[in-house]
């Protein structure tokens, strides 16, 4: 299931970076990415708040993950020059709090999409 996910949102990514190319704003992509995953019967958050405790007490810290895809994928999206390990960390953060499985880190601010696409896998989640 994670897989095939996973392939259908790079997939999407693709197509949406081939038709607008570098160009655009993080929040022109992730408008498409969703119209695309929606067409394609996926269940999108946008903007999903990430939760933050800290021993009892659920803290409001305003932590966003830009997607999460059928609760399963959390995608943190780019359009920067290049991603720096601070963005890695990001994503990391977001699937432990989450508690997602896995991960997609896309910046569309390359030539060829494949050049900035970063899967990772959350190795804390529960079974």
């Amino acid at each position: 299931m994670s897989i095939q996910l996973t392939s259908d949102i790079i997939a999407c990514a693709i197509k949406i970076h081939r038709k607008l190319g570098p160009r655009l704003l993080e929040s022109a992509y992730e408008a498409c990415l969703t119209y695309e995953l929606q067409k394609r019967g996926r269940r999108v958050e946008c903007q999903k708040a990430v939760p933050l405790y800290y021993e009892e007490v659920k803290l409001d810290c305003e932590f966003r993950a830009d997607l999460v895809v059928d609760n399963t994928v959390a995608l943190e999206l780019k359009c920067k020059e290049a991603l720096h390990p601070v963005d890695e960390a990001q994503l990391l953060s977001h699937l432990r709090l989450l508690n997602l499985p896995i991960g997609l880190l896309i910046n569309f601010h390359v030539v060829t999409l494949k050049d900035g696409l970063k899967r990772m896998v959350n190795n804390t989640s529960s079974p």
